[in-house]
């Protein structure tokens, strides 16, 4: 599996960048398109995203995009409903070109890297719906689990932060 790296999306080269990256075939039923990620964190920014490019560790090359909800705290959670947290995955995209080479599950170890040296940092949620093409297969067999909610009609998923990164294969 190939390592990737997790970089800050900060000048306007860096939002350049990952605009180019694209969906793979019927994708467009689960993912938005890559703008309205950066208009949704602008639209819920009290959930703190967390916007990175995904980056091979060996040769650099853009592989995707992800962004995460970076520890809401406490008082905003009990104060909001429609938001979910501390630790939320709320977009991960490999570019449809890098597809099934293992990004994906590399970005999730990367991630969940990440968050686990994260105060309050015992579980990350995602969500998304079921169906041909979901990825709820991928984010299962990766260790997430069904809660048994939904949210903004999705099913909700969450991994447990203490067990070991990767679920079963």
């Amino acid at each position: 599996m190939p390592a990737v790296e997790l970089r800050d999306i900060v000048t306007e080269d860096d939002v350049e960048a990952v605009m180019g990256l694209r969906r793979g075939p019927g994708q467009e039923r689960y993912l938005g398109s890559m703008i309205s990620h950066f208009e949704d964190a602008i639209a819920d920014a009290k959930a703190w995203p967390r916007m990175w490019s995904v980056r091979d560790a060996d040769t650099g090359q853009l592989v995707g995009f992800t962004m995460i909800s970076d520890g809401i705290p406490a008082e905003t959670l009990a104060a909001d409903d429609d938001i979910v947290g501390p630790y939320f995955l709320w977009r991960l995209l490999i570019d449809h070109r890098q597809q099934g080479k293992g990004y994906g599950a590399a970005t999730i170890d990367a991630i969940v890297a990440y968050v686990r040296n994260r105060p309050d940092a015992d579980v990350l949620l995602t969500s998304c719906k079921a169906g041909d093409g979901s990825p709820q297969p991928f984010y299962l067999r990766h260790g997430f689990a069904m809660t048994g909610e939904a949210k903004w009609g999705e099913d909700l998923l969450r991994l447990d932060l203490r067990a070991p990164i990767g679920g079963p294969a």
